[in-house]
């Protein structure tokens, strides 16, 4: 029907439609959304996305298997076959450290808390990721995406309570009810601050977006009546799991050369997260239409398959990262190994920065604070789990490659064991 364009007045107009809907028992339950995966013509960026990822990790694999497996496994299979001579040549790069890498880092509480909110953000990440690739979450309903990650942050609670007391505990702190009180307050503090802070500006604007106060009573009531308890139950096994080192540590620190410029930790930080976050970007740009440009998200398949790259992609680049740092005689390893993966959360803010002036079209002052503020709230969680999935693979690498030097110096000489604690020799000396 046409409308005159002299035709100012305003009327209604009346119109009706009719929907059929048909059932088709072919298709199953878990694949009710291919349909749309198959309308789609942008399909072949995911494939593309997932090829660009895979060839990012396949470097990196070979890059840390030519490290570990030539550099790492040789000298300590030399170093531990050492026969006993006069000419035992000198200790030089990552050997000098055996006796310090365990040596409790600075602000040792702050790094715990981290360490115990990231594996609970981890575990929930990858079962609500899980849930949604089987099927179980419907991609048209987000409030049950959300509703199954908070339940299960909650639940995880004991969890972040263990690694942080046991962590707590390992770098020799003793004050680990504050400890509990820091893991179960500080990052969901800072969230629920944020998010609060988000819904009043919804409120002033009379938004429907809005949570209600009762809805928030009842975040308020789950996070102290089930996470905080919880927590409290891991902090008191955790601190109470002894912690055996696997060498013994030098009373003397270790003295630290001078560092060049490409040895600095700021430089191999922030060279570390481009690596990972180019695993991420392409899944990045879809998952940001669906929260911004009203577009629906339904590849979960391909989302978990890049969730576990980018695991696999942090532990490789910080284990690469840090053996060129440990390989300058630097032993404080523990805080750049939660930053030199974390810092991939550093570009997706960057990213994010792009995406609001190149694709959102937002002019309100409240749209921009509600953007930002969400963002941050993002750009955390993945600061903390990314920090966590590169600082307890490099811990693993660090306890079995010491744990299996050690153990070689049950067949060493005495006078070679003591050279092997870091202690020199004298040239003198006939034993």
């Amino acid at each position: 029907m046409e409308i005159p364009q002299e035709d100012t007045d305003k009327f209604n107009v009346t119109y009706t439609y009719s929907v059929r809907f048909e059932e088709n028992k072919r298709i199953k339950w878990p694949s009710r959304w291919d349909y749309i995966l198959e309308s789609m013509p942008r399909t072949y960026i995911q494939w593309f996305s997932i090829l660009n990822s895979f060839v990012i990790t396949l470097f990196l694999s070979g890059m840390v298997a030519m490290i570990i497996l030539r550099t790492l496994h040789r000298d300590i299979i030399k170093y531990n076959e050492m026969s006993y001579s006069e000419d035992v040549q000198d200790d030089f790069g990552w050997k000098l450290l055996h006796g310090d890498i365990f040596r409790p880092p600075r602000y040792r509480m702050l790094l715990s808390v981290f360490l115990g909110q990231g594996t609970q953000v981890l575990v929930m990440t990858f079962i609500t990721l899980f849930l949604a690739c089987l099927g179980f979450l419907s991609p048209s309903n987000r409030g049950a995406l959300m509703t199954c990650a908070f339940v299960l942050w909650a639940l995880l609670g004991t969890a972040a309570g263990f690694v942080s007391g046991r962590m707590y505990k390992t770098l020799k702190g003793v004050q680990w009810k504050t400890n509990f009180l820091l893991t179960a307050l500080l990052c969901p503090g800072i969230v629920f601050a944020d998010l609060f802070f988000m819904n009043l500006i919804l409120w002033v604007e009379g938004s429907s977006a809005a949570t209600s106060f009762g809805t928030l009573i009842g975040s308020l009531a789950v996070w102290f009546g089930i996470s905080v308890p919880l927590t409290f139950v891991g902090a008191y096994f955790g601190t109470r799991k002894k912690f055996r080192y696997p060498v013994h540590m030098n009373l003397i620190p270790h003295h630290i050369p001078q560092q060049s410029i490409f040895t600095k930790p700021l430089f191999g930080i922030v060279v570390s997260g481009i690596l990972p976050f180019g695993c991420i970007f392409i899944q990045l740009f879809f998952i940001l239409n669906s929260i911004w440009s009203h577009q629906m998200y339904f590849m979960f398949g391909f989302l978990f398959l890049v969730f576990i790259i980018l695991l696999i992609t942090c532990s490789e680049a910080m284990v690469l990262l840090c053996y060129f740092h440990l390989s300058a005689e630097d032993y404080h390893w523990w805080w750049q190994a939660f930053f030199t993966s974390s810092f991939t959360a550093v570009y997706l803010f960057m990213y994010a920065l792009h995406y609001f002036f190149t694709k959102l079209q937002i002019t309100g002052v409240a749209s921009t604070i509600l953007y930002f503020g969400y963002m941050t709230v993002v750009v955390l969680i993945f600061f903390l789990f990314t920090g966590t999935i590169g600082f307890f693979f490099l811990l693993l690498v660090c306890y079995e490659n010491l744990q299996r030097g050690e153990s070689g110096l049950k067949t060493v000489p005495k006078g070679l064991r003591a050279h092997h604690h870091g202690f020199r020799m004298c040239p003198f000396t006939s034993t």
